[in-house]
């Protein structure tokens, strides 16, 4: 049922946000220029890399020496914009028609994360990453890494239907009360580096 749901309300979802997707991309090519979509690899079901698809929220400059600038430097105010009312995660629906991502599950990481957690915390690969999950609607940035990833398995260990219906909800209104961002100025949260208490 979850993944038949997941292809119907995809397809759904982006024949209904045509215009706001279609004028989202035009918006980011004029503010941010080309590319106007960001990739990058992700780790899926049992760490499986895939590519996952958003709209661009930072810009390109780099340093003296080439280097990109740190992410809160590059984010813009259209990038926050983008980021307040979650546009920027909507060419993920593109990831849940071809199966790489569901609409609820756990949120995919970076793949550098695979070999910083720990058992229990990798077990959040043991469904299909998601959009939106349990830990988005409660806390999304405001939490902990620790805290986000306890969450993420008791979603794997607790999913059912109706819980994702429940998350999906949450999600729509959370999107418009603007919680979970972290912080005033919404900076990206900081990077994992592993948990006390020994890796995989």
């Amino acid at each position: 049922m979850k993944g038949l749901f997941d292809i119907t309300s995809s397809i759904i979802g982006i024949l209904i946000l045509a215009p706001v997707i279609f004028l989202t991309a035009i918006l980011v090519r004029i503010k941010l220029g080309s590319p106007v979509l960001f990739k990058q690899k992700r780790p899926g079901l049992h760490g499986k890399p895939f590519y996952v698809y958003k709209f661009r929220t930072m810009t390109n400059e780099r340093d003296e020496n080439g280097d990109l600038l740190p992410d809160h430097l590059r984010l813009t105010k259209f990038g926050r914009f983008l980021r307040k009312l979650s546009l920027d995660e909507l060419p993920q629906l593109f990831n849940v028609l071809k199966g790489d991502l569901s609409l609820v599950g756990p949120r995919p990481l970076l793949m550098e994360y695979l070999d910083l957690y720990t058992p229990e915390q990798a077990r959040r690969h043991e469904v299909k990453p998601g959009i939106t999950g349990w830990a988005q609607v409660n806390g999304r940035n405001a939490i902990s890494w620790e805290e986000k990833f306890d969450l993420d398995v008791w979603y794997v260990d607790n999913r059912t239907f109706w819980l994702d219906l429940k998350i999906l909800l949450l999600t729509i209104l959370k999107v418009f009360k603007s919680e979970g961002i972290n912080q005033a100025q919404n900076i990206p949260m900081k990077k994992f580096t592993g948990t006390d208490g020994g890796h995989k």
